[in-house]
């Protein structure tokens, strides 16, 4: 675990991210786990739906929301993970990084980016958290201030490579 934060690496509870893998290829190799397009199933029942950057918003357009109407421009998940049992999305948005850059300020945006999914989800009355996925390089001091960012808004949280499964709602492996 890392210090104000939520982590490990613990994979007989969660899914251990390493570089930038998606959610769904990891729920695959997962006992017990299938996907079948964007739904998942758990022991063959129906436990969650993954939608990866683009494909989220034509999720909404099946449901009949056009994004324009809630935002002004499309943000693009790195996956939006609708978990049935919690009635929640999750945004995940995995950071990896082994350099300075772009990735630091990012971080910084949490709380817009959940109001913003917030209204753009608002139609499906569904809860939404947002998650980073952080590998070891934003464990460093200097990183201090802004993962106390991201936990002091509600509804945001971090981990470092790796998402439990039970934290978010879905079952864990035998």
């Amino acid at each position: 675990m890392k210090k104000g934060g939520i982590g490990g690496a613990n994979t007989k509870t969660g899914l251990y991210f390493e570089g930038e893998v998606d959610f769904l290829t990891f729920i695959k190799k997962q006992k017990n786990y299938s996907v079948k397009g964007f739904k998942i199933f758990y022991k063959d029942k129906e436990v969650a739906s993954s939608f990866k950057k683009h494909e989220l918003y034509k999720y909404l357009e099946e449901k009949g929301i056009d994004y324009k109407n809630f935002i002004s421009k499309k943000l693009l998940p790195d996956d939006a993970v609708f978990v049935i049992v919690n009635n929640t999305f999750f945004i995940l948005e995995i950071k990896f990084q082994e350099v300075f850059g772009s990735t630091d300020e990012k971080l910084q945006t949490c709380d817009f980016k959940l109001k913003q999914y917030r209204k753009l989800l608002s139609r499906l009355n569904v809860e939404v958290k947002f998650i980073y996925i952080l590998n070891d390089w934003f464990g460093k001091p200097e990183y201090k201030d802004v993962l106390d960012y991201i936990i002091s808004i509600e509804g945001c949280f971090y981990y470092f490579n790796y998402l439990p499964l039970q934290k978010i709602g879905l079952p864990v492996p035998d």
